[in-house]
Order: structure tokens, then C-alpha cells, then sequence
């Protein structure tokens, strides 16, 4: 199990990407739980990879762990997800010496497209300048968490 503390900045994405190429890959995210305090249980589904994930908190800084599920497991735990996934394409883009997770999102959320940045301070993450193309920032909007996205998507979606 890996667990740590995430500090991350999210926008919005308006018209395509600059992917420069980047291949993405397909993820799909299933809650099985998410509580009012922020707390979440999240099933994920990538690259031949089954995980289970723990987030807690909203904002800026978060705590996260993670642990890999055998394919069965997920498969026994996926039902309970019903009607709280998504379903999006991620792609890795380099931006200024920071890796930009861009996520494009499919199924009902079609059309939506976010760039989140990983950072490894609160100081750093505070000095980064995002380029021309990333759009509003919703770093501090629940909104836009995965697990508001995959039970009530935005209206401006």
C-alpha cells in the first residue's frame, strides 16, 4: 500500500490540449463510497492495473493511499460503483519542467477536459504559472473532484 499526501492545482480546459503527441490511457473510476467530511473509497481500472484508493480532504493538499487489487477482487467490488464512475483518457504532458496529468473525459461527461498538476510543496504549487491554454482554475471547487464528477456532473460540464 502507498499512502502520502497529495498537493495538487486543477483547471479547466477549454478546446484541445497541446498533447504534443502523448499517448494517454484509458482509466475507469468507480466509488463505493464517499462521505460529506471529503473521504472517499475509489475502485480504478488502468493499463492491466486493478487498484483500490483512500482520499480524504478537498483543496489543495489531500491524503491518498493506495493499494493493488488482483483482477477478481475489482471485478467481485465493481457492482458497488454503479452509478458513480467516470470514464476519461489521461495524458502526460511536460509544462515548464512540471508533468501536467491532462484528463479527458468521456461518457456523460463528454466534452470536459482537466489538467491537474502534481507539486511537491504548498510554496511550489503557490508559484507555479499555468500556460495560456489551461483555462479557470477549480483547485477549490468540490465540483470538479472525480467523486462529484461521477455522481453529479457540473452544468457547465
Amino acid at each position: 500500500m502507498t499512502m502520502g499526501v497529495e498537493i495538487e492545482r486543477k483547471f479547466l480546459v477549454r478546446g484541445a490540449p497541446p498533447l504534443g503527441g502523448a499517448p494517454g490511457k484509458a482509466i475507469e473510476q468507480g466509488y463505493i463510497a464517499v462521505d460529506p467530511d471529503g473521504t472517499e473509497v475509489r475502485l480504478r481500472r488502468s493499463a492491466g492495473r486493478w487498484r483500490l484508493g483512500v482520499k480524504s480532504g478537498s483543496g489543495l493538499v489531500r491524503t491518498e493511499a493506495e493499494a493493488d487489487l488482483a483482477e477478481a477482487d475489482f471485478a467481485a467490488l465493481w457492482s458497488a460503483t454503479a452509478n458513480r464512475r467516470v470514464e476519461k483518457v489521461r495524458h502526460a504532458v511536460d509544462v515548464g519542467g512540471h508533468m501536467v496529468e491532462v484528463d479527458v473525459y468521456g461518457g456523460a461527461l463528454a466534452g470536459l477536459t482537466i489538467a491537474e498538476v502534481e507539486f511537491s510543496s504548498r510554496e511550489e504549487a503557490e508559484r507555479f504559472q499555468p500556460p495560456a491554454w489551461f483555462g479557470r482554475e477549480v483547485t477549490g471547487d468540490p465540483r470538479y473532484l472525480n467523486r462529484e464528477l461521477a455522481l453529479r456532473p457540473p452544468v457547465d460540464a
